[in-house]
């Protein structure tokens, strides 16, 4: 199996968070990809139209992306348990999903507009903005942090680990924790994890 990659990434980290935790991890090749919202990278684009990462080869060749299906499919290769089956659990667990992806398109869009976007093009009103839904997010995280058991790990609590260690790792000026002590609790256990130190971003 081979994907491509880029480290600093958090939809490719949490690709391989659940790689890790499948114990498939070590199958997977990585291919250097340049995850860019203006220059495409031709490798990437040359099997996924939209030219992102990750973007996943399966051992016969058919492509996989976004990281929702990558992660799916990971969790079922490897027999794991990240995408509950009872009712409850599983749509719990994938709304979770779905929010803390939300934080990280919100996040990436407002860096993509201090980083990629030309100075005198830049709109603050568009960063803050962005800000906002990521404030309102954590709010409802740290609302059901209290919830959630020691140890328990799932897509949801995956995506959201990446989703807060994303934002340390980009927004190094944005105190998340302070407001939010029960999910900042939660997060300081989960980020222990073999998985999440495996794969740390890095520039």
């Amino acid at each position: 199996m081979k994907m491509f990659y880029a480290s600093a990434s958090p939809f490719v980290r949490k690709c391989m968070v659940v790689a890790h935790e499948a114990g498939l991890a070590d199958r997977i090749e990585k291919l250097p990809g340049v995850a860019h919202p203006v220059k495409t990278d031709t490798s990437i684009a040359a099997v996924n139209p939209l030219g992102q990462v990750p973007t996943f080869l399966t051992d016969d060749g058919q492509a996989l992306f976004d990281s929702r299906v990558i992660c799916e499919y990971l969790d079922d290769l490897g027999q794991g348990s990240m995408f509950p089956r009872t009712c409850a659990a599983r749509w719990r667990a994938l709304t979770e999903q779905s929010l803390a992806d939300g934080i990280l398109d919100a996040a990436i869009l407002a860096r993509y507009e201090i980083t990629a976007r030309p100075e005198e093009f830049q709109w603050s009103g568009w960063t803050q903005a962005q800000m906002k839904k990521i404030d309102a997010s954590l709010d409802y995280f740290e609302k059901g942090a209290d919830t959630y058991e020691k140890g328990h790990v799932d897509i949801g609590a995956i995506t959201l680990g990446c989703a807060l260690g994303y934002l340390d790792f980009r927004f190094t000026d944005y105190d998340w924790r302070t407001a939010r002590p029960q999910l900042s609790a939660w997060f300081k256990i989960f980020e222990e994890r073999p998985s999440m130190r495996d794969t740390a971003p890095h520039a």
